[in-house]
């Protein structure tokens, strides 16, 4: 176990590693943020910032020495670096992880490979296999490049040879992953954790809405079925089994039109999706991934009451700063902003929590908001 008083060091100094460093600071930790950037959202709040490139050895190697295990706030870092760090400290999740989730393909046949349901897909390697995948996997479909994408990057959808050849072109060509575009009624996600023991939480099935493939609403506890929301948990701890995760691990689903579970992508380390668990939970998704890399027991991860998160862009700030007081002025409604200084369209600054009595409320509650924003 990792106790409090240690040190915990954090890769990638975004509103994730922010909200992380919040928590490990409150229960008596101490915090260490290791990115190529200054004056971050992690770094902010954290007790030292270094700042140096994921590939430079000698800092990854000081940075070892100032911490008692490390985590990631966001998946596109070299592997090398986590090789580098493993040498010296406990590194979770695992460079073999970072390894399988930062790349489509590789993600996408592990999983695959375990017998876990994901969306039909074929490797292309070359505009040659564009039409044998196509015949394979029929149209539409949708084309993505095999690495480092996030939020609708990287990827495009296609409706024709013709089409796939020009979106191979604007991707830069290389290996990309074909995926059988998939008519579903629902997006939801199921966010678990595990530690070196063995001991697994999730909590429970979150319904999600994207606005151009950037995630827009969260609300929880889900509507689905029972016996649906059983198996997407199901799903998720064989997941993160599988991958041998050690922190916490996001498995997003497509719920279809034909009323099957497919995993769409996983995401080790918190997730959007999961900001609403700061307040709808007894143990947010925060507390848990420093209880999971520290081997301690986990919390409760129950959530009891409806309860959504609204997704705050750059976009709102388009007229100015939005109008905070009548946001907060709404019992039981919780802001988070990430202390980034730019109002950028599409850019993540901060969320909205809130919580209800019952999902009737809670829609009303989204609604006024809304207005508000």
């Amino acid at each position: 176990m990792i106790l409090p008083g240690k040190t915990i060091g954090i890769l990638g100094s975004g509103q994730l590693g922010r909200m992380l460093s919040f928590v490990a600071k409150r229960m008596g930790y101490r915090v260490v943020i290791f990115s190529p950037d200054r004056h971050t959202p992690a770094g902010q709040v954290s007790d030292q910032e270094i700042v140096a490139d994921y590939q430079d050895v000698k800092a990854l190697e000081r940075f070892a020495k100032e911490v008692d295990v490390v985590t990631i706030e966001f998946e596109n870092i070299a592997v090398e670096a986590l090789n580098a760090l493993a040498k010296h400290v406990p590194v979770h999740p695992s460079p073999q992880v970072l390894h399988i989730s930062q790349n489509r393909l590789r993600e996408k046949t592990f999983l695959a490979k375990a017998g876990l349901p994901v969306t039909p897909f074929k490797q292309v390697d070359d505009a040659k296999g564009l039409q044998d995948a196509l015949e394979t996997l029929g149209t539409p479909v949708v084309m993505k490049t095999a690495g480092f994408g996030y939020d609708g990057k990287g990827q495009a959808k296609v409706n024709s040879l013709e089409d796939a050849v020009n979106a191979y072109e604007q991707l830069g060509g290389g290996t990309v992953i074909l995926e059988s575009f998939i008519n579903y009624q629902q997006e939801v996600s199921v966010i678990g954790s595990r530690n070196a023991r063995g001991e697994y939480q999730d909590f429970g099935v979150i319904e999600n809405e994207h606005k151009d493939h950037i995630l827009d609403l969260s609300i929880a506890p889900s509507s689905l079925p029972e016996t649906l929301q059983k198996e997407a948990r199901d799903i998720a701890r064989a997941t993160l089994e599988a991958l041998d995760v050690i922190g916490v691990m996001c498995v997003e689903f497509f719920y279809t039109s034909e009323g099957k579970l497919l995993i769409n992508e996983v995401a080790p380390r918190p997730h959007n999706s999961g900001h609403l668990t700061i307040e709808g939970s007894p143990c947010s998704q925060f507390e848990q991934q420093l209880r999971a890399i520290c081997t301690l027991p986990l919390g409760n991860s129950e959530i009891k009451r409806p309860t959504a998160m609204l997704n705050l862009l750059g976009d709102v700030w388009a007229k100015g700063e939005p109008d905070w007081e009548s946001v907060l002025k709404l019992p039981e409604t919780h802001l988070h902003l990430y202390g980034k200084a730019e109002a950028r369209a599409k850019r993540k600054m901060g969320h909205i929590t809130m919580l209800a009595n019952s999902q009737e409320e809670l829609a009303k509650k989204i609604q006024k908001l809304r207005h508000i924003l």
